[in-house]
């Protein structure tokens, strides 16, 4: 069986780009013979055909363009695994962290906030995203940590562990002027109001039509958002009741200069970090989960 040359790739991948043998074989400080005859081994190697010619230039087959796919993946990889030495030797240990959309940004910068204050300095990276996003990207080692609101769902072939950090029951919360009109008798204030949902990528999206549901409350749901912070804005502006843990109620009051309806203790939010360590061990993720046990969740 053959195995992948890698130098006869790049070289491929430049001709691909740049559309001719002597435009690649410049970039490349070769002579267009090098370069050509590197080419027809890599072809010859993987036995298939990877340009047609296209008068003066070179276009590619259907072959050659999956190809190209792969190796725009494989470069940035390597290209990637060169940032994180150098980070490693000329700057700080890096975190990267992913925080998934239906995790509170504001539980998530508490979360990580020690990590800021480690006695070696740490770069932190950030990135936010879907959860089954941010998971393959842990899978990969492109993440030391993704926050999430639930375990890892059971069909992601992923090797990774569930880390619970904390929960915390939901709090209603709407601007001064609606909670007025809705009067003070929680939750039965929600019948027929305006509310703002979670989306369904929220693990708290059905746990909460349940509780509605059970309560015999039937609000109207002006909009479902998934994004926790467009969420709260809209709540802010006046559109809808909303909820978010009642862990960070002070926070979510003074940001959004909205007050709290209600407690709902029947519909709890989970926060999990998922690393690649059974036992957490980078000295981050430590820090983070210190800090939600013995203050944030407790």
């Amino acid at each position: 069986m053959a195995t992948l040359n890698y130098k006869h790739l790049r070289y491929f991948w430049m001709v691909a780009k740049t559309g001719s043998i002597a435009k690649a074989a410049a970039q490349l400080h070769l002579t267009p013979q090098s370069v050509s005859g590197q080419l027809s081994e890599f072809a010859d190697t993987l036995g298939v055909e990877l340009f047609r010619r296209a008068g003066r230039n070179l276009e590619l087959t259907e072959t050659g363009r999956r190809i190209v796919s792969y190796a725009e993946s494989i470069f940035s990889t390597g290209d990637e695994l060169l940032e994180l030495v150098r980070d490693q030797n000329f700057t700080t240990m890096s975190f990267r962290v992913g925080c998934a959309d239906s995790v509170s940004k504001l539980i998530a910068c508490q979360l990580v906030e020690p990590a800021l204050k480690l006695s070696e300095p740490v770069k932190l990276i950030c990135r936010e995203g879907r959860l089954d996003s941010l998971v393959a990207d842990l899978a990969v080692h492109r993440l030391d940590l993704v926050m999430a609101d639930r375990p890892i769902p059971p069909h992601f072939s992923v090797r990774a562990y569930n880390h619970l950090l904390g929960e915390s029951p939901m709090t209603a919360f709407a601007t001064a002027a609606l909670a007025e009109r809705l009067g003070s008798d929680f939750p039965a204030c929600l019948h027929n109001a305006p509310l703002l949902l979670p989306g369904e990528d929220f693990a708290i999206h059905q746990r909460l039509l349940r509780w509605l549901e059970g309560s015999e409350v039937h609000p109207h749901v002006v909009g479902e958002f998934d994004d926790s912070a467009m969420m709260q804005a809209f709540g802010q502006s006046g559109a809808g009741v909303f909820f978010a843990p009642a862990v960070i109620a002070s926070q979510v009051c003074s940001q959004h200069q909205v007050v709290m309806l209600g407690q709902v203790d029947a519909v709890v939010e989970q926060v999990y970090a998922l690393t690649t360590e059974r036992r957490i061990s980078h000295p981050a993720t430590v820090a983070i989960r210190t800090l939600a046990r013995d203050k944030l969740f407790v």
